[in-house]
Formats: structure tokens, C-alpha cells, sequence
């Protein structure tokens, strides 16, 4: 039996099942079917093709990374033929071809141990690895040598010179040369440290006559492994108060110290135990910086220090790879008038960060400008959660005017975060956007959601996130999911454009609607609050959303950023199709390239798809539509079970708003209708929950029901569906 190197429980070998995908491996064998699906695996680019990547897992054994498990288009991908990355295992066949998944971790140290996996089994990384490397094994070779740590032994200093080779002062010998004498040598000849690979996941034994740097040395004996962790012992306050050496230094000021020890106090944003040291993300009035401490490899360092707490830690400045770290010395939790001290000033900060600059509306728009507070309080509170290094989370509805909304904050917060995380993986940990099929949160949702973020605390312990609700949570359909997610504490904003239900404006942080307008207009209003450097990206979004009558206040501005009317009816329909198509994906690249990379010739291309698919579905309904006379009333019906396409573009929300646009001027109600649901669209503002109580009434026992306001639709039970459909058919002329 051994233990996890992520969790610590008993397990047979180093990782516990739970955490198979927190870790990365290096794969040893020479057969596909030697690989374990699931989990991530160091490879090298082998080459492209019209279809996707091939990847070399070993020498023997390739995979391919298809075009479409990609989070970006192919040909933008900067991957070149002997390139080191990380794909996952999604599918190993029977002929022996191999799956391979998108990995958004690049780097070793987004993942939170390295492993290397062998037809005998895991285990984890030593010495021998090296003279594997060198005998070709490619599952290592292929790591570049400035980023190739796990296949060497090496020391502190060593690692000093991967990660900046120009600065000779860290070299042994530039300390050999300003201090000549020889070291006496009191270290046993073969204790073994491991190596925490800069805080990235990875762990090697390093012998202690390998050569150190002095100039990292604590004052008491300590080895560093050669992510350059410095092994520490326990410190107490009175032995930091007593130090003298250390100043005060802000995170946002760190570049300024590399290579300087200095003086941190703030909280505890995370722990993460990698298979070398620990990594505490710690965050101050200006900022977040990882700082690895090591003891032992796979052990906890200060055992006693936990997510939340208050603490001065001592250590020295380094850029690994690029991104700052400091190497932990000395860390202690602080109480008493310390910990109110350090407290208030970051509440200071946060609250004068949190606190966006005087909104200034996208253009001259009354309605907006009379929701001004609503926008400033919603943008306040998502500032706040990025500053407060809590992660943000966006669901929006999967139209069109949801997938802006979404892109909109998503244009804003992103730059905040990587303003605020030294770690080039932050965007990652820090921000999620994700659609909602119909824009309704309902429990589905919201379990999905209670679970990915409990997960998250558990294995990543990460802060709960705020959730913004973007074109969707604003309704009664989704009171159940605002009230899950409200019973663990977690904060929620609603952006859009329907009038809030009084118990979800109860249930939310913040909410700004604005009924005039669509989702997107908001929201491009609130990003522009939350972030004003991002003010000129937005121009265009409230036009993009309008499917007819843009106010010229918004077309003005879209033109202003060059998108004609033209240019954003392209928009409009390219979405549309995407949203249809990535309703159930994370994915947003194509999203983010068609609204502010706009590629050339992107949107022409899929806009000419969208119409090509519309019209066709349109044809077929036209020719089975039908008039029905409902009292005094003409209505227009459509069977779209017997005349649509189940499962292809458009949806049935998107065919029926283009049907009652086009009937509109004859018959004042559009009503389609499918084995067990119906759409409703009409001249005048129903009340389409009392429709459904109205027509539950009428057929007591066809289970009548409002499923997603935000599209119009209802439920019934299959079996009673013409009944049904004339009971609701009643009940919406009776509102006219």
C-alpha cells in the first residue's frame, strides 16, 4: 500500500482514483493499450494533419488530438513538430488507435504532481529517469531543455539557471569565484531531497553532494531541491520578529526584489501539495504569488496553515519559467493586533479596487443610464470577487444574446485576473463561462454546479465562486437553482434584459435589468464598468444582439468600431448557429474570434451556413403551417414533431421566432407544437405562467407546465397533446 501524493489516503501506488486527473504522466510503455484512459500525459508533437495533431505518448505509440477536441481553430494553434505538450487520453480502440482530449494545463506546474507510468505500474519520479532520457525514451526527451527538469538531477542552483541562464551571479561557479574558500562538508553523503520542479507537480531525489547555491541558503542548514523550494523547519513568530534581513514588500512590487529575500503578509488564497513542495497562494492588497515550500517529498509544509488564514511569510524572490515565485523560508500565521492590521489594509484595498471608476454608459441611452446603479452594484461585486481571488463563473443562455452577454464579462474580467495572478494558468482556475440550454437555472444546473465547485474546494482548495448569470436567472424557473446555490453561501449577479422575480432578487448579490434592451446591451454596459480598459472591444455587441430596430445610438457605435448593419447581421447569424451548436461545450474560442478577432471571411462563412439551414427548416414550415380560429382570434399553428428536424439547427425557440416575425401582421399568436412541449409567441405581453395554470385547469391530467419562460415554452404529458395544445391555445387568446 502507498499514499496519494495529492490527498494522502491509502492507496495501492502514489495516486488515489479521485485524483488521477490532477496529475500529469510520463508514459513508459510501448503499447496503446498500456495507457489508462482519463488521464493526462506528457507527449511531443509528432505532426499535423487536415483533421488534427498526432502526438507521440512513447516511440512506440501515437495518438491523435482530432480537430474538434481542440478550444481553438487548427490553424491557429502555435504547437510546432517536437513540441513538448499535454493531451489527455479520452479512448483507446481495440485496433489500437489512440483518442486524445484537449488539455487547458500546459505546464507541469498546473498540475499538481508528476508520475511516471509503466506497464509494471505508477510510481514516482527518481534518479534513473535520467539515464531514460538519455537513452531515448521520448515521453522525456521530448521536454525542452529549458523547461526540463524532471528528467535530470540537479540542484537549487541549477534550476536558478534553467529558469534565467543569463544570470551567471546564481551559477556555482560565479559564487565559487566571489567567495573562494571551500565549504566545509557536513551533510551526510547521500541524503536524498526531492525535487518539487518549480512548484510544478514534479519530484526527483537529489543527493546532498550535489552542488548547492549559497547564496539561497537560509541561515540554518536547509536543502533545496532543484524546483528550488528551500527545505524549511518550523518557524515561530519570535523567530521572524527577530530577523532583521527581511523587508515588506507588496506582491505587485515583487519583479522589482528577484533574487532578494523580502517579506510577505497577507492570506492564504490556497494550498496545493504537489508531489515535491507544498504551494501556498498567498494574496495581498496588490496581488497573488505562489510561494513553494519543502520538507519532504509529497509532504506537507506547515501543516498547521490553512486556505483563509492571515500569515507573514519570509523568502526569496525567483521567476520560474517566466512567472514569479517566492521560495518560502519562514511562514507563520498572525493574531491578535498583527492579524487586525494586516486585515484592515486589505479590506481598504479591496474595497477602493473593488469600487469601479463612474460608470459611463457605451452610448446615449436613457434606459441604461437609469439603471446606473444596478450596473455600478453588479460590477462592484465582480470586481470584488476577482480582487478577493475567488473564481467567476458565467452561465448565460446559449442564443446569441447570451453568448454576448457571456463574451462581454468575459472581455472585461479575464485581463483583471491575469493583472492579479502571477500564475500564467490563472485565467483557468480563476474564470469559467459555460452555456445554459434555454436560460433557465434549474436543479440540473445547479447540481452540476454545487458539485464542480465542492470538488473544487476539496481537491484545489479554491474559494466558492461567484456566479454571474448572464441572459439567464432571472426568472421563476430558476428560483430552485438560486436557492441551491444560496444554501453553501455562494454569491450570485444577474445581468439581462426580463424583469427580475422578486424572490430571485432576493436570492442574488446584485441584479441589473433593464427591459428595454437586450441581455447583451446590458451586460457590454456592465463590462464596461468592470473594466473600462476594455471599453473600445464593446462598441459593437448591443448591435449584434438586435435581430431588428437597433436603436441608431447602437449603430452608430457598432459603426463606430467598424461593424455596418451588414457586419453585424453576419455576427448575429454565426452565433446563433455556434450557440446552437456549443450548447452543451465549454468551448469559447470560435465565440471570442468571431465577436473581437473577427476573422476575416469567419462570419461571412458561417453566416451563409445559418441561412442555408434556416431556410431550408423555414420551407418545410411554411407549407405545413396552419390558421386556426381560437374565438375571435386567428392563430397560427405549426406541428413541429411531423414537420422539423428533431436534433439540427435551428432550434425550435429560433424557428418560431422567425415564423411569428413573418405572420405577425396576420395572426397575433405563432404557436408550435412537438410530442411533448409547445412554444408560444404573440403581438402583446402574456402572463405565460398563468397560460400554463390556466390550461392545467382546463386538462387536469396532462401535467401542463411552463418550462423555460425565457423561450416561451411549456410541457405536457405525450399522451394528452391535443388537448393540450387547445387548452393553451384558450388560455393565450384570453390574455390578448
Amino acid at each position: 500500500m502507498g499514499t496519494c501524493i495529492v490527498c494522502g489516503t491509502s492507496t495501492d501506488g502514489p495516486i488515489c482514483d479521485t485524483h488521477q486527473e490532477d496529475v500529469l504522466f510520463d508514459f513508459r510503455g510501448d503499447s496503446a493499450n498500456q495507457l489508462t484512459e482519463g488521464r493526462f500525459y506528457r507527449g511531443v508533437v509528432d505532426g499535423y494533419a487536415d483533421f488534427g495533431v498526432f502526438v507521440d505518448l512513447s516511440p512506440r505509440v501515437t495518438g491523435l488530438l482530432h480537430r474538434s477536441k481542440l478550444d481553438k481553430r487548427l490553424e491557429s494553434l502555435d504547437w510546432e513538430p517536437g513540441d513538448a505538450v499535454c493531451v489527455q487520453v479520452t479512448n483507446v480502440r481495440d485496433n489500437g488507435d489512440v483518442d486524445l482530449g484537449w488539455s487547458i494545463r500546459q505546464t507541469d506546474r498546473e498540475f499538481r504532481g508528476t508520475l511516471v507510468d509503466e506497464p509494471e505500474g505508477d510510481r514516482l519520479k527518481n534518479e534513473d529517469d535520467e539515464e531514460e532520457a538519455d537513452s531515448g525514451n521520448a515521453s522525456e526527451a521530448t521536454e525542452p531543455a529549458e523547461t526540463h527538469q524532471e528528467s535530470r538531477v540537479a540542484t537549487d542552483a541549477d534550476a536558478e539557471v534553467a529558469a534565467d541562464p543569463d544570470d551567471v551571479s546564481e551559477t556555482p561557479d560565479a559564487a565559487d569565484e566571489a567567495e573562494p574558500e571551500p565549504e566545509p562538508e557536513t551533510e551526510p553523503e547521500s541524503e536524498p531531497v526531492a525535487e518539487p520542479a518549480d512548484a510544478e507537480s514534479d519530484s526527483e531525489p537529489v543527493t546532498a553532494d550535489a552542488e548547492t547555491d549559497e547564496a539561497t541558503e537560509p541561515a540554518e542548514p536547509a536543502e533545496p531541491n532543484d524546483g528550488g523550494a528551500v527545505q524549511v523547519e518550523a518557524t515561530t513568530e519570535a523567530d521572524q520578529e527577530s530577523d532583521d534581513e527581511y523587508a515588506r514588500v507588496a506582491v505587485d512590487a515583487l519583479r522589482e526584489h528577484v533574487g532578494a529575500d523580502v517579506r510577505l503578509e497577507g492570506e492564504v488564497v490556497s494550498v496545493r501539495q504537489t508531489s515535491g513542495p507544498t504551494v501556498f497562494e498567498l494574496g495581498d492588497e496588490s496581488g497573488v504569488v505562489d510561494c513553494a515550500a519543502f520538507v519532504e517529498a509529497g509532504v506537507r509544509a506547515y501543516p498547521d496553515i490553512e486556505t483563509g488564514d492571515i500569515v507573514r511569510l519570509d523568502g526569496e524572490v525567483r521567476v520560474r519559467r517566466d512567472e514569479l515565485q517566492v521560495e518560502t523560508e519562514g511562514l507563520v500565521e498572525l493574531e491578535g493586533e498583527e492579524k487586525a492590521t494586516v486585515e484592515s489594509r486589505m479590506q481598504e484595498a479591496l474595497d477602493a479596487e473593488a469600487s469601479p471608476d463612474a460608470f459611463e454608459p457605451l452610448a446615449d441611452d436613457e434606459t441604461v443610464v437609469a439603471a446606473t446603479d444596478d450596473i455600478e452594484s453588479v460590477a462592484t461585486a465582480i470586481r470584488r470577487a476577482v480582487f478577493a481571488s475567488r473564481p467567476v463563473v458565467v452561465r448565460h443562455a446559449a442564443t446569441t444574446d447570451g453568448y454576448v452577454a457571456g463574451a462581454a464579462i468575459e472581455r472585461a474580467v479575464l485581463p483583471l485576473v491575469r493583472e492579479e495572478h502571477a500564475s500564467s494558468d490563472a485565467a483557468y482556475h480563476y474564470f469559467d463561462r459555460r452555456p445554459l440550454e434555454e436560460g433557465s437555472y434549474g436543479m440540473a444546473d445547479a447540481t452540476k454546479d454545487t458539485s464542480r465547485m465542492l470538488d473544487n474546494k476539496e481537491r484545489h482548495d479554491e474559494k466558492l465562486p461567484l456566479f454571474v448569470f448572464a441572459a439567464a436567472g432571472s426568472t421563476e424557473d430558476s428560483l430552485d437553482g438560486l436557492e441551491m446555490l444560496d444554501i453553501y453561501g455562494v454569491e450570485s449577479v444577474v445581468v439581462d434584459s426580463l424583469a427580475t422575480a422578486d424572490r430571485a432578487d432576493e436570492l442574488a448579490t446584485a441584479t441589473a435589468t433593464v427591459t428595454d434592451r437586450t441581455a447583451g446591451t446590458v451586460a457590454a454596459n456592465v463590462a464596461a464598468a468592470v473594466n473600462d480598459d476594455v471599453r473600445a472591444d464593446l462598441g459593437h455587441l448591443p448591435a449584434v444582439t438586435l435581430w431588428e430596430e437597433t436603436p441608431e445610438a447602437y449603430a452608430d457605435l457598432a459603426a463606430e468600431a467598424g461593424i455596418d448593419a451588414e457586419a453585424a447581421r453576419q455576427l448575429r447569424e454565426a452565433i446563433a448557429l455556434e450557440a446552437f451548436y456549443q450548447s452543451y461545450e465549454d468551448k469559447r474560442e470560435l465565440i471570442i474570434d468571431l465577436l473581437f478577432d473577427q476573422e476575416v471571411g469567419l462570419a461571412a462563412n458561417v453566416s451563409e451556413q445559418f441561412t442555408e439551414k434556416l431556410d431550408a427548416e423555414l420551407t418545410t414550415a411554411e407549407e405545413n403551417i396552419e390558421t386556426r380560429t381560437v374565438g375571435d382570434t386567428e392563430v397560427s399553428v405549426l406541428d413541429m414533431e411531423a414537420y422539423t428536424h428533431r436534433y439540427d439547427f435551428p432550434p425550435k425557440f429560433l424557428l418560431l421566432d422567425t415564423l411569428h416575425r413573418r405572420h405577425r401582421d396576420d395572426t397575433p399568436v405563432v404557436v408550435g407544437y412537438g410530442k411533448d412541449e409547445l412554444y408560444v409567441r404573440t403581438t402583446e405581453d402574456i402572463d405565460l405562467t398563468e397560460v400554463a395554470e390556466e390550461a392545467a385547469e382546463t386538462v387536469g391530467d396532462a401535467g401542463i407546465d411552463v418550462t423555460a419562460l425565457r423561450v416561451g415554452k411549456l410541457s405536457f404529458l405525450s399522451g394528452r397533446r391535443e388537448d393540450s395544445v387547445d387548452a393553451v391555445l384558450d388560455a393565450v387568446v384570453d390574455q390578448l
